[in-house]
């Protein structure tokens, strides 16, 4: 396989001027990443500041109701509430050993914001981040915990002011800081060597779980679910079960945003409605007119809301050891509802599309089993979008009773 290629999908397509910094961090994850000092001082980071590992928890009350063993994987309950602090740790480790000052970032729901400013306050780097209006607005909360957290914001009024647009920006800034800089890129996806990169210092949530399963209950689990926009807790998730000869029964379920599902709207399931192209420095599935030019995406969820998808994934899917599927927005509401209901936890509503994938197709899975759900984030973010689409969960239950009556 050719270097930072997954099959036919990868590579790195970008302009000549972000190839020296790109060619150097290639270097230090050939040598830095590796090491036993770098790996000792992550998994400290890791264990002793951010709260590794996560719990595998069972859900009583839905594992009951739908007739098989539900489990959570608990990245909601890692420091800054998201799998994305395990990402952001390690880059800024390595760009601390690689003689960086300044990590730069994007974020679309705020977590890789708010997890990037948190790990370069704990080593020492300043942080600017940048992120789409339209991301500011619906995820204000995230926008303060960043700016307590010591980062610069810089919101990105181009395009759709998305995320994808706040990669645009974080890369033409990487282009003029790259001698001090470090990009601390989100998700398993952009040039090489990122997709790799994040995928490998992810793979914990996979590797953990194979091992929370044996010890649980005495086998790997029957399905693996997790939600997919960038991809990077589904590629951390996944990994270690493809990589696996043992786990080769193993169903692995990714689950793309429908948007609202109507005609003509928008989504975010390049995997599912995209076809293949370039973007942000790969080839990969995306979200595209027959001209190539990008089209919007959709998503309740900000985190998901992103035309393209890490190249692992399109390679997993046409390899066919992964399933892609898409749910819509009200899926992922009930989901969320449910979750909150059923089990007392909140779920981020990127993760909730996962859980809403089980939930719909509970007679399709096998009766007795054991189904995990990659619980990637938690949903405290979400309240502002929770309370515009679904105000009675938001109101004393008697208030919410009378609503229900009208």
């Amino acid at each position: 396989m050719k270097k930072g290629y997954f099959g036919e999908f990868g590579g790195c397509f970008v302009p000549e001027l972000l190839m020296p910094p790109l060619l150097e961090l290639e270097e230090a994850c050939e040598s830095i990443l590796p090491s036993e000092d770098f790996r000792r001082e992550l998994d400290d980071l890791l264990h002793g500041y951010a709260g590794r590992e996560t719990p595998l928890t069972l859900c009583p009350t839905l594992s009951r109701e739908l007739g098989f063993n539900l489990y959570l994987k608990r990245e909601d309950l890692l420091h800054t509430g998201a799998h994305k602090m395990n990402n952001t740790l390690g880059q800024a480790l390595l760009a601390k050993k690689m003689g960086k000052s300044a990590l730069a970032a994007e974020t679309g729901a705020g977590q890789h914001g708010v997890a990037t400013a948190a790990a370069a306050a704990r080593l020492g780097l300043s942080c600017t981040v940048f992120m789409g209006e339209e991301d500011t607005r619906r995820q204000a909360a995230n926008v303060m915990r960043m700016r307590l957290l010591g980062a610069e914001l810089r919101p990105v009024a181009s395009g759709t002011k998305t995320l994808k647009d706040a990669i645009n920006e974080t890369l033409r800034y990487w282009i003029a800081e790259q001698r001090s800089t470090h990009y601390c890129f989100g998700t398993a996806a952009g040039p090489h060597p990122f997709p790799t990169l994040v995928r490998d210092l992810q793979s914990v949530i996979g590797e953990e779980t194979k091992a929370q399963c044996r010890s649980t209950f005495g086998a790997l689990p029957d399905v693996v679910v997790a939600c997919v926009g960038g991809g990077s807790n589904a590629a951390g998730m996944f990994y270690p079960f493809v990589s696996d000869p043992e786990a080769g029964s193993v169903r692995l379920a990714g689950v793309e945003a429908g948007g609202t599902g109507e005609p003509g709207c928008f989504s975010s399931a390049p995997l599912n409605l995209g076809s293949p192209g370039v973007l942000h420095g790969q080839y990969t599935m995306l979200l595209q007119d027959k001209d190539g030019q990008i089209l919007p995406s959709h998503s309740v969820s900000a985190g998901l809301d992103y035309p393209g998808v890490g190249p692992e994934h399109a390679r997993f899917q046409q390899d066919g050891r992964v399933e892609y599927h898409v749910v819509v927005d009200e899926g992922a509401l009930k989901a969320f509802a449910r979750l909150c209901r059923a089990e007392g936890i909140i779920p981020a509503l990127e993760s909730a599309h996962a859980l809403a994938w089980v939930l719909e197709n509970a007679d399709k899975l096998p009766a007795g089993g054991n189904v995990v759900v990659n619980l990637s984030g938690r949903g405290d973010k979400d309240m502002d979008i929770i309370r515009g689409h679904m105000p009675e969960l938001c109101m004393p239950a008697r208030d919410a009773e009378k609503e229900d009556r009208r």
